[in-house]
C-alpha cells in the first residue's frame, strides 16, 4: 500500500496586495482631506469701537453716602465669518471673556436683539457708534459669509479695557461646536462720559 500524499499548494506571496492596498487607502485619504477644510469658518473682526459710560445714582437724600457710581464700557465689534465647510453654519450664541492685568477673567454675553433699542436709548452714543448687528439663530450656506456688529458690555473702565491681557470673542455653532478670536485694539475709542441719574433708574 503507497504512502498518501497531500500536496499543499504554494503559499502566496502577500506583501505585495498589501503594499497596493495602503497606496490605494493613501490615495483616497489624501483626495479626501483635499475637498475637506482644515477648519469650519474664517472669523475676522473688521472693526471695534467702545463706549465707557460713568453713572451716578443719586438718592432723594441728601446724605453722600447714599450716591453710587456705576461703571460700564460697550465694546462694539464687527465680525465676518466665512463658511469653509460644504454644510451651512447655524449661529447659537456670542460671547466674550476679558482678561484683565491682574488677571481677572470677566465673561459677557452679546446683548440679545431686543434689548439693544434700551441700550440706544439710555446711551445715545452708543446707537452712534452701532451698525447692522449679527444676530444669533442666522444661517450662513456654504461657501457664503455674514458680518456684523456684535455689542458686548463689560463692568469695567475704559482704563481696565486699555490694559487688557486679552479680550476673547468666543462664537458658538449649532453642530460645529465653538470658535474663537482675539478682539484687538479698538480703533475708534470714545472718551469716557459721565451721566447722573435717581435712584433707581437712570437717565
Amino acid at each position: 500500500m503507497s504512502d498518501l500524499t497531500f500536496a499543499q499548494p504554494a503559499r502566496r506571496n502577500l506583501l505585495v496586495p498589501v503594499l497596493l492596498a495602503f497606496l490605494i487607502l493613501g490615495i483616497v485619504l489624501a483626495l479626501f482631506l483635499s475637498f475637506i477644510p482644515n477648519h469650519t469658518a474664517d472669523l475676522a473682526i473688521t472693526h471695534t469701537s467702545v463706549y465707557a459710560a460713568h453713572t451716578v445714582f443719586k438718592s432723594e437724600s441728601i446724605v453722600v453716602a447714599n450716591q453710587r457710581a456705576e461703571d460700564n464700557l460697550y465694546v462694539l465689534t464687527t465680525l465676518r465669518i466665512d463658511d469653509r465647510l460644504h454644510l451651512p453654519l447655524f449661529l447659537k450664541d456670542f460671547t466674550a471673556t476679558l482678561t484683565t492685568a491682574d488677571g481677572e477673567e470677566i465673561t459677557s454675553s452679546a446683548i440679545e436683539q431686543q434689548d439693544l433699542d434700551n441700550v440706544y436709548t439710555s446711551f445715545p452714543e452708543v446707537k452712534a457708534l452701532a451698525t447692522t448687528p449679527l444676530l444669533r439663530e442666522t444661517m450662513i450656506g456654504p461657501g457664503k459669509s455674514a458680518e456684523g456688529m456684535i455689542l458686548l458690555r463689560f463692568p469695567v473702565t475704559q482704563e481696565v479695557w486699555d490694559r487688557r491681557r486679552s479680550a476673547v470673542l468666543n462664537i458658538d455653532l449649532y453642530h460645529q461646536g465653538n470658535q474663537s478670536i482675539i478682539i484687538p485694539n479698538s480703533n475708534q475709542p470714545t472718551s469716557n462720559a459721565s451721566r447722573s441719574a435717581t435712584h433707581p433708574t437712570s437717565n
